[in-house]
C-alpha cells in the first residue's frame, strides 16, 4: 500500500510540474507571446506591431484604439526620444481553445515609460490578449489593457 501511495504522489507531482509548462504543441504560441512582450519592452515598434492582426481591436486607457493611429503614435514617440524603459510580465496564464488555433493569454504588467521630455511614469496593469493562428502565424486579434489604480 505504501508503494502504491508513493507512486501516486510521484505521478501527481509530475503532472503538476508539467501543467505549468507549455506543451510542445503550443511552443510557437508561447514563443510569439514572449517575442511580442520583448519587442514592446525593447521599443522595437515594427516587430511589436507585426504581432497584431490587421483588424485587431485594442483597448487602452478605457477606450478602443485604432491600430494605424496607435502605430503612428508609437513611431512618433520613439522618434521624439520617448519609449518603454521597463515592461515586466508576470503570472502569465495561457488557455488554448479546443480548436487549437485560438488562445487567451492573461498577465500582470509592471511598466515604466519615458516621455520625450524625460518625464517617467510607472504603472501596473492587467492584460488580456486573444491570439489566433492565421496563415501559420500567431496574431493578436484583441488586446485589453486595464490599469491597476495605485495604492493610496
Amino acid at each position: 500500500m505504501r508503494n502504491l501511495l508513493s507512486c501516486f504522489v510521484i505521478v501527481l507531482m509530475s503532472s503538476c510540474a508539467m501543467a505549468g509548462q507549455p506543451g510542445s504543441e503550443n511552443a510557437d504560441l508561447h514563443a510569439a507571446i514572449k517575442a511580442f512582450d520583448r519587442a514592446y519592452a525593447h521599443n522595437d515598434v515594427e516587430r511589436y506591431f507585426s504581432f497584431y492582426a490587421d483588424d485587431a481591436t485594442v483597448y487602452f486607457g478605457g477606450a478602443r484604439q485604432d491600430i494605424p493611429a496607435y502605430h503612428e503614435m508609437w513611431t512618433a514617440l520613439m522618434e521624439a526620444g520617448g519609449g518603454v524603459e521597463l515592461n515586466e510580465m508576470s503570472d502569465l496564464q495561457v488557455q488554448v481553445m479546443p480548436s487549437g488555433d485560438v488562445a487567451i493569454a492573461t498577465s500582470f504588467i509592471d511598466n515604466r515609460t519615458r516621455a520625450p521630455d524625460g518625464t517617467k511614469s510607472t504603472s501596473k496593469a492587467f492584460e488580456t490578449d486573444v491570439w489566433q493562428e492565421i496563415d501559420g502565424q500567431w496574431k493578436i486579434i484583441s488586446l485589453h489593457h486595464s490599469g491597476i489604480p495605485a495604492e493610496e
